[in-house]
């Protein structure tokens, strides 16, 4: 079928000045040739070979989601380009772990020459083939054109915000807070399961209970000021606790 001209009378890619001079025939030409170069596009992840874990940084394959146009402006799908390597926040072996899933958005940015061998090897290598700014080169930057988070870290204004709808685990051989006014935990319940250590004035404003499960009685060592009431089984043993005389039928005096 021989070619039809597009919506504008111009045959294929060109323009009502693609041939008016030798210049602006071989700046059409260059053009063609700059058009099938590939640099950069927005991209949907269609597979990804890491979920979450710690491991080290995968590939996903992707879907370019700007389509191609033929010279009668007819559009044509790109098909599912595999095997792209992804960005990660990465410093010697310290990371943000935060694997793309399937369906986000983000640019693919394509090397202008094959990076097989070096993906490969994990070192410098050779190009694997002449191919050059080709979409079997990209590597993966995600992040764009996607909806609300729910797990989230949050820089604000008001601070920062660390949301997770099911757990937040902190793990090292030390962990320290540095609060230079207060701590605050709002929680129904607090579990510690080693030794409490506590160096400052402790306050309690709504009561204080044990447990004997374990047999092992509560054991407190060192000198104990209270101010107010102290009672045990119901009886006073405070400044306002007093004893039968024996013999007599009066109490004696508080303690001084």
């Amino acid at each position: 079928m021989p070619a039809q001209p597009n919506s504008e009378g111009y045959y294929g890619q060109q323009d009502v000045t693609a041939n008016t001079s030798e210049y602006n025939a071989l700046t059409f030409l260059v053009s063609q040739i700059l058009a099938g170069k590939n640099t950069a596009t927005l991209v949907q992840i269609k597979a990804v070979t890491n979920s979450g874990g710690v491991s080290p940084v995968g590939f996903v394959d992707v879907l370019p989601l700007v389509n191609q146009l033929d010279g009668n402006n007819n559009a044509t799908p790109h098909g599912v380009v595999h095997n792209l390597p992804y960005f990660r926040l990465q410093g010697g072996t310290d990371a943000v772990i935060i694997d793309p899933k399937i369906g986000d958005i983000g640019v693919a940015v394509f090397a202008d020459r094959d990076i097989s061998a070096v993906c490969t090897a994990k070192a410098a290598a050779n190009p694997g083939s002449l191919r050059r700014n080709d979409m079997a080169d990209g590597m993966y930057f995600g992040g764009m054109l996607n909806g609300v988070p729910v797990q989230y870290i949050q820089f604000a204004a008001s601070g920062i915000n660390i949301v997770s709808p099911t757990k937040i685990t902190l793990t090292a051989p030390l962990v320290e807070i540095d609060a230079s006014t207060s701590f605050t935990v709002n929680s129904p319940q607090s579990n510690f399961s080693g030794m409490v250590i506590i160096q400052g004035l402790l306050s309690w404003l709504a009561g204080m209970t044990g447990s004997t499960t374990s047999g092992v009685a509560a054991t407190i060592t060192g000198i104990i000021n209270f101010i107010g009431s102290v009672t045990s089984n119901g009886k006073a043993i405070d400044s306002t606790h007093t004893h039968h005389e024996n013999g007599a039928g009066s109490n004696t005096n508080p303690p001084n």
